[in-house]
């Protein structure tokens, strides 16, 4: 795989789990120094979210936090998978956990715009 550079890059939802608090209406903004990888992320059910993560190789572990529009905070985990798609655009796919008392689980794929 290319090396895969996140500065500057935004994103949006593909698909998603029940249990996942992002819908089509939510943004990614991405910033990439190095190996750290952040963004930040709003629209939807969500005011605003913070996402931390380390890329290796063709995966960005991560940690994000949010705010939801009915003021609820909500933090969790997930390795991301990256991918090139056929137009050259890059693809994540997320196995992602809440860190809350129920610890639900899920899946999503978000794409580049």
């Amino acid at each position: 795989m290319k090396e895969i550079n996140f500065n500057n890059k935004t994103f949006s939802l593909v698909t998603n789990s029940e249990s996942g608090q992002v819908d089509d209406k939510t943004i990614f903004k991405y910033k990439q120094d190095g190996n750290l990888v952040t963004a930040d992320y709003f629209g939807g059910s969500v005011k605003y979210g913070k996402i931390i993560a380390h890329l290796c190789n063709d995966e960005l572990d991560m940690l994000y936090q949010c705010i939801t529009t009915d003021n609820e905070l909500k933090a969790g985990k997930a390795i991301a998978k990256i991918s090139i798609n056929k137009d050259n655009k890059i693809k994540l796919s997320l196995n992602w956990q809440w860190l809350n008392n129920t610890k639900e689980t899920g899946v999503s794929e978000y794409i580049e715009l």
